[in-house]
This record gives C-alpha cells, sequence and structure tokens, in this order.
C-alpha cells in the first residue's frame, strides 16, 4: 500500500522513505500517499495537499492565505471528487428502472464494482469495495438500488463524521424533487 512508506514521528507528522540513501521528507500527519509514494491529490483535501506543498495563494486584498478548494480547471481534491461521485451515483440510481431486467441488474452491479475499483482516490475506493463485500449491491428494483445507495453514502457519512441522511427520502432529493416545490 502507498502509506506502507509511512513512518509517524511525535510531532504529528510523517516522512516518506521513497529513497532510503536520501533524508526523509516530513508529511503532515493524515497526508494520503498515492501509490507512488507521493501525496496524493485524489485522496486529499485541496487545503491539506496545498499545505503540504507550501503553496500560499494571494488574496484580492494582498493577504497570503491557503486555498481551500482547488482553482477552476485544475485537479479535483478528495471533497469535490467525493461530491461530484455521489451526484453521479444517486443521478444514475434515479434513473434506474422500476422493474429492471436482469441484464440491467448485472450491468448495474458490474458498474458498481469496476466503479470501485477505478475510483481515483484509493483509499475511498478500497474502503467502497469493503462495504461492497459486506453489503451487496441490491439491484432488483429502483427502489431497493436507491436505498442501498443511500446507505452507501451514510457509511461514508458516518466515517467523515457528517450528518446521515434520511433514506426515506432519497428519492425525493434525487429524482423527483422536494414536496415543497423548491426544485421546480
Amino acid at each position: 500500500m502507498a502509506d506502507d512508506t509511512r513512518d509517524s514521528s511525535q510531532d504529528g507528522t510523517a516522512s516518506t522513505v521513497a529513497d532510503p540513501g536520501a533524508p526523509p521528507k516530513k508529511l503532515r500527519r493524515g497526508m494520503v500517499l498515492g501509490k507512488d509514494g507521493k501525496p496524493c491529490r485524489s485522496c486529499n483535501s485541496f487545503a491539506d495537499f496545498t499545505s503540504q506543498t507550501k503553496t500560499i495563494t494571494k488574496s484580492t486584498t494582498g493577504h497570503s492565505h491557503v486555498a481551500t478548494s482547488p482553482p477552476p480547471a485544475c485537479p479535483p481534491d478528495v471533497e469535490e471528487l467525493g461530491r461530484s461521485s455521489w451526484t453521479l451515483l444517486h443521478s444514475i440510481t434515479a434513473s434506474y428502472p422500476v422493474s429492471p431486467t436482469l441484464t440491467e441488474q448485472s450491468q448495474v452491479r458490474q458498474f458498481m464494482g469496476l466503479f470501485s475499483k477505478l475510483y481515483p482516490c484509493w483509499v475511498c475506493a478500497e474502503d467502497f469495495q469493503d462495504f461492497m463485500t459486506k453489503n451487496r449491491v441490491r439491484a432488483e428494483s429502483r427502489e431497493e438500488f436507491g436505498q442501498w445507495m443511500c446507505e452507501a453514502h451514510n457509511d461514508v457519512n458516518r466515517k467523515l463524521g457528517k450528518k446521515e441522511f434520511d433514506c426515506s427520502k432519497w428519492e425525493e432529493r434525487w429524482r423527483t424533487g422536494w414536496k415543497d416545490g423548491r426544485c421546480d
């Protein structure tokens, strides 16, 4: 694994040991390394990534600050990638047939399996694969698939310390729009 090259130190940093003859480079605690041993753009927040690489930008007032999200047309950080991925996955769920054929069920299971293997954040990918091993994709109907996707999303939300979504409202959120009309 990528973080096999990390050694924790007592000051809350870590170091990489890519070249045994070179002095170790200090990494922030919690910095996720890619499989190449370098900080992973898609596995870390932009703020964490830029603080590691010491990228500081000037605000319009001339004060220095560390940006919290990637500028437009830059590779996504873990947060942008996650939000975009969940939007795609829930949108696929919302357009899934009410009564899918066996072929459609097989295709969506295959897609989810491939998605979990190809996801750019390897830590997230392995975590999702683990979830799918314990909770097989339920694709027998749109309702089952929607509930399963909501449960998968809530599993991630719990791990990130975020609020869980009421899965009884998944279709209203992702397919029909809120009953109060705010999406009309």
